[in-house]
Order: C-alpha cells, then structure tokens, then sequence
C-alpha cells in the first residue's frame, strides 16, 4: 500500500506503483487537508468571482458561469483528445499524481471526488487518455475525460460503479493540473536512470577491448572536470575496469572525454528528476486556495520541467557520437589489434559492420528528439492564452530518444563483449555482461558471418541486468546525490 500524504513523489517510486498497479490510499492528515480546502473554495465562490467556479475559462473568464450544470459542460466541452491511447501505466501514473497534489491542499476538490479517483486508480478502472490535448498549461482534455469515466460517461478499462453526483466546482479544480505529463517524465526518469548506469558498463567493456589508458578516469582528471556527473562516471569506469595496461598513451575522445559527456547527462537526470519529485507535490491548481481565498495564476506553467528535459535530450545527443567513436574503434585492427571488424572468416568478411549503421541510425532518432520543445509556442482561446511550454510534446520526444539510446547501447554491449572474447579477458565486468547476454540467448563467441538479429535483440533485453548490479558504485557516489536536489 502507497500512502500518499502530499510529500514529493520520487519517480521510481511513481515507475513502481504504476507498473506494478500498486494499491493507493491518503493519509489522515492529507484528507483533513482535502477537506478545509474544499470549504475554502465554497467560501470564497460565495464571496465574489471565481475562475472556473462561477465564471467560464479562457477568454470567457469574465463571463459569469450561466445555469446549473456549468462543472458537468466544463468536463464534456474539454474532453476531446487526439492521437493514440497511451498505456496504462501512463494513465496509473497521471492518477497517482493527480491524487498526491490534491493531498497538498489548494485545489478545492471535494473529498468524493478524491474517493472517486482513489477507487478508479485502484479498481483499475482506468479512463482511455489519448497523446494529444496538452501543449504544457494543464493536462486538460485527460483530465476532464478522466472526470467523464468518474461520472460514466466514457467507459472504463474495468466493471466499477460511477460516482452518484458531480460537485459543480470540482470540474476545473480537477483538470487544472499537468499531473499526466509529470506521471509521463517519471516513467522517463525511472526508464533512463539505468540506462545512464549501463552507458558506464558498455564503455569500460569498450575501454578493456581497446586499452584504453585508464589515466582518462582518474579522480585527478574528474576534479578538473568541475562536472559532478563526471566524478561519478569516472569512478564507475575505474571500479570496473580494475588495472589496465594501456596501449597508447592518450585515447580518442570516445574514451577519453567519456566522464564528461556522460557527467552532464547524469547531472541532468537528477535535476530533472528533483524537479519532477518537487512537482508532484505541488498544488498547481488555478485557482489556488489559501484557506478562505483563492489565488489566481500561472503556476501551471511548466516552462521550467520543459527546459530540463530539453537539457536532457541534448545531453543525450552530444554524448552519442562518442559511443559511436567507440565503435569505431572496435571495428578498427589498428586500435584493437583484432581482425577487421571483429570477423575471423574468409577474406572480406563483415563482422559486426552492420551494428555501426544500425547505431548510426538510432542516432539519427536521438539527434532529432533533441530538438528543444522549449522554443515552441502557440497562441489560444482568442488571445487569452498566448503562450504555451509544451512539456508534453517534450516527454514524447524523451520517450523516443530513451528508446534510441537501448538500441546504441546493445550495440556497444554486443560488439564489445565479442571484442573481448576474441582477446581473451579475466575482467569480473566481461565475464558478468556476457553471462547477462547469454542469459537472454545471445552469443559473443561465434564470429562467423551469420545474422546477428537475435544477438542485438539479446543485448538489448541484456540492458536492466547491467543497470542493477553491476554498476552499485553510482549508489554512494556523493556528486550525484548533490546534484539530484532541487
């Protein structure tokens, strides 16, 4: 049982709970702080204007609120999305968030509807939540159809009874939040956060095979690089690879700027996962209730979460070229003292050839995600809303380049590990990933000319096994715990 008393979420605590449809309830204390705010919202409607309670939304904010019903046409007149569905877990996610924010307090929502989304989320009665109807000021087309499947209105994914009655003054307390987006960027961070921790392992697999001069990863080297991110890469490196003699005195840039174009994409990971922990426990709500009154503003603007995963992406980007450098230079006999492309047939054999363009093109995919979603903006409801962050359509384009980044890795996995076993290595990190690799029905050894398909789809499952125990020295490592405040 998750018990959510508004506190900040950590996103793999989001990622766990939502994949493994974890039950939610709310604390004592968070549910006297739903209920004062609910009073302090009837209060202050009572008192005078309201935006979204008694008066219309966008350009109609001036406009009193007409007969009984406005929260249930509020709900139906925001609901339509476009796209694809999104998958449960995202939509769990969206619901956990939601319900933590509300435990803050400010929104104003009522205890029953509270109730009502803890028993969707919990009976797995899921609301169908489409990829577009958000450009970043609020999640509303999902949260409104959210309310609709409350009401049963829209279908569920599950048999359960629908709420009796709708408060009228929830319905835009309840969209007013961007919690499907923030649920979205957790599972990002849960899914790249071992990702980053496996790049450390294929690197130091690259770097046995080739030699490279260990001095690159020096705590000397680290301190020079001012990265926190960079000590924490560097000191993963040295751990794993143990003692090398190296080939030449100075590498590529492939391995030896590998600390510091790793670093920044560490570093950029845990603020960006600060940020999003920091999010979930905010009452973004506008309005904002503050005991009896409420505040009108623009705190749903999510220009900040937009930036950091855009600092993200590029990160991304910049670090990929020197993992295709690596590959290079396992490819190249001149840097390995291997046969050309790691492939011991006939004159003129391809080995590991194609994994370099197959690389290359998942860089192209994680280059062109890189594109800043934060210089977008659009201009809405006849002017009213004339700017927009579009954080969403920045998750979507980290979501694509985490999928890119599996696949450059699993290539690096696999012609390393094939690199090593052509050398010969006693290094605890070798002998660990190719058990890993082997246990997903790869092979590292047979390196005649055959389809190398079911290898890459195995060093690429290989991943989250590499992720865990073999990379726990970013565990204690003091510069990443530093740099995932916010």
């Amino acid at each position: 049982m998750l018990n959510l008393d508004g506190s900040p979420l950590d996103c793999g605590r989001i990622a766990r709970a939502a994949r493994f449809e974890e039950p939610v309830a709310l604390t004592s204390e968070a549910w006297a702080r739903v209920a004062a705010s609910h009073r302090g919202a009837e209060r202050a409607t009572e008192r005078g204007p309201v935006y979204g309670r008694n008066t219309g939304v966008g350009a109609n904010r001036d406009v009193a609120a007409g007969a009984e019903g406005h929260g249930l046409r509020l709900l139906r007149s925001h609901a339509a999305a476009g796209g694809a569905p999104l998958p449960g877990e995202a939509v769990r996610a969206m619901l956990l968030v939601r319900i933590n924010q509300i435990a803050v307090g400010g929104s104003g929502i009522s205890p029953q509807t509270t109730r009502a989304l803890l028993s969707m989320l919990n009976t797995g009665a899921l609301p169908n939540v489409r990829e577009h109807g958000t450009v970043g000021t609020g999640d509303l087309a999902a949260l409104a159809g959210a309310g609709l499947t409350l009401l049963g209105e829209r279908p569920a994914d599950a048999p359960w009874a629908p709420m009796g009655g709708f408060p009228e003054t929830d319905a835009l307390a309840l969209i007013s939040s961007n919690a499907l987006t923030l649920g979205r960027a957790a599972l990002a961070v849960a899914d790249l956060d071992p990702l980053l921790r496996v790049a450390t392992v294929t690197t130091a697999l690259s770097a046995l095979a080739c030699r490279a001069n260990p001095e690159a990863f020096s705590a000397e080297a680290a301190r020079a690089a001012v990265v926190p991110g960079a000590a924490t890469v560097a000191r993963g490196l040295r751990d794993l690879m143990g003692s090398v003699r190296p080939a030449r005195v100075q590498d590529a840039f492939g391995f030896r700027a590998a600390p510091q174009v790793q670093g920044v994409v560490v570093d950029a990971l845990a603020e960006l996962a600060g940020l999003v922990g920091a999010l979930t426990a905010t009452a973004q709500e506008n309005p904002l209730v503050v005991a009896d009154r409420v505040v009108h503003h623009g705190g749903f603007h999510m220009a900040g979460l937009t930036l950091r995963l855009d600092a993200l992406r590029l990160g991304l980007a910049q670090a990929a070229p020197a993992l295709l450098g690596r590959l290079r230079a396992l490819s190249d006999p001149a840097v390995t003292g291997l046969p050309a492309f790691l492939a011991t047939g006939p004159a003129g054999s391809s080995g590991t050839m194609i994994i370099e363009y197959t690389a290359a093109s998942s860089y192209g995919v994680l280059r062109a995600s890189a594109a800043p979603a934060s210089l977008e903006t659009v201009v809405l409801s006849r002017g009213a809303e004339e700017d927009a962050s579009f954080a969403p359509l920045a998750v979507r384009q980290t979501e694509t380049a985490t999928a890119a980044l599996r696949t450059l890795l699993a290539c690096e996995l696999l012609t390393a590990l094939r690199a090593l076993s052509l050398r010969g290595s006693d290094a605890s990190v070798f002998h660990q990933a190719r058990h890993a690799l082997r246990a997903q029905g790869g092979a590292d050894e047979d390196t005649d000319d055959r389809d190398l398909q079911e290898d890459l789809d195995a060093a690429e499952r290989a991943l989250p096994q590499l992720g865990g125990p073999l990379a726990t020295q970013w565990d204690a490592a003091p510069e990443r715990a530093r740099a995932s405040g916010f």
